[in-house]
């Protein structure tokens, strides 16, 4: 790949993300987006390969910042309700980023330039109202490199399948553990043989691993514990158990079952590295980058992981090394009583409860700031 150049055509000089994607195959994306969406053209022109969003994201976007403001005038002037009104919102800036990262989508024949959007929250667990959710939001974004988020809650895995199914990409968000990643990939292989296309190319997925929460919780678990053994592994958890999903990946995007599928053009659902922003100061700023990096990987980076990664990120492959390491950690964990499981579940609940939360709050801001313009109109 030449120089990466920016919007004028004037060429920007390489960064560690370029040479993340070039070197390792591993696409760095940014967790982030709000107007004006032309904020993400310097980052593209530094390595930036596609945007995640989510409603803690939106909320904080659409109540912090007065960009919105003129079409939300309008919207409600022409009648609409406060949800109704932050769906157009949230739609106008999907549809603005895809058109800003097409090209990256057209150059890798759609294995990259995605951008995400997620059904509402409060669909968590509902399975059908989450299928309905996803196909009128992919048919009103109606752009080839949208990606529709939909949770992995154990309600929300068959929709991932019937979604897939419908020809729908999908950015399976809020993994938490091996168990449910390994029942959002049967689901993503489900719908793919379900879904009846001779041309797999076009339906592509990523499976959204989450990587910091996992130690923010298992560290204040081994905290309480308190023996010298278990002080020792805080820190550990999340990249651990990461290296294991990352195995997982090898094993079933192999063998006879996704031959088959390879052979229609199905393209690997990606594991993508979510929760990527470092919680504990104590650890460094860039270890949920540093640390799982390699082939045919996705990292979200919020705006101060991208920040700390292009000024003193190593770029070097970690993700399939010291893997009986993270064996022994993750083993280790389970000897002093920690129930992955569990640990996932209650991340499970922590996230769905997060994100609706800021939904709801958005839209109590938005009602209000709608009653104040018809009051002021009238």
């Amino acid at each position: 790949m030449a120089s990466a150049k920016e919007g004028n055509g004037a060429p920007t000089k390489k960064t560690a993300l370029h040479d993340l994607y070039e070197l390792q195959g591993l696409s760095p994306w940014y967790d982030n987006l709000c107007r004006p969406v032309t904020d993400l053209l310097p980052l593209i022109a530094s390595g930036v390969r596609g945007v995640t969003s989510n409603p803690t994201i939106f909320q904080k976007a659409i109540s912090s910042s007065s960009a919105y403001d003129d079409q939300f005038k309008q919207l409600i002037s022409g009648g609409k309700d406060a949800e109704s009104a932050y769906w157009e919102l949230v739609i106008k800036d999907i549809q603005d980023a895809c058109k800003l990262f097409e090209p990256i989508y057209n150059e890798t024949d759609g294995a990259d330039g995605y951008v995400s959007v997620e059904v509402s929250p409060r669909l968590a667990n509902d399975t059908q109202g989450t299928v309905e959710a996803a196909k009128w939001l992919h048919k009103v974004v109606n752009r080839p490199n949208v990606y529709i988020k939909i949770p992995a809650t154990a309600e929300c895995v068959p929709s991932i399948q019937e979604v897939i199914a419908n020809g729908i990409s999908v950015n399976v968000t809020l993994i938490f553990s091996i168990a449910r990643y390994e029942a959002v990939i049967d689901a993503y292989l489900d719908g793919l043989e379900a879904s009846g296309l001779s041309d797999l190319s076009r339906v592509t997925s990523v499976a959204s691993f989450f990587v910091s929460r996992v130690d923010s919780l298992i560290d204040k678990m081994l905290e309480k514990i308190g023996t010298p053994e278990a002080l020792a592994l805080r820190g550990k958890a999340a990249v651990a158990q990461a290296k294991l999903a990352n195995q997982l990946y090898q094993k079933k995007f192999s063998g006879p079952r996704w031959e088959a599928l390879a052979k229609k053009g199905a393209k690997k659902q990606r594991l993508l590295w979510a929760s990527t922003g470092v919680k504990n100061p104590a650890y460094p700023d860039t270890l949920y980058v540093d640390s799982l990096i390699g082939p045919d990987t996705v990292n979200t980076m919020p705006d101060q992981a991208l920040q700390a990664f292009i000024d003193h990120g190593t770029v070097s492959r970690t993700v399939d090394a010291n893997v009986s390491e993270a064996e022994g950690v993750y083993s280790a964990l389970e000897k002093l009583g920690i129930d992955w499981d569990a640990v996932g579940k209650q991340l499970e609940l922590e996230g769905v409860d997060s994100f609706k939360k800021s939904f709801d709050s958005l839209l109590v801001s938005l009602q209000e700031k709608g009653n104040s313009l018809k009051t002021a109109s009238v």
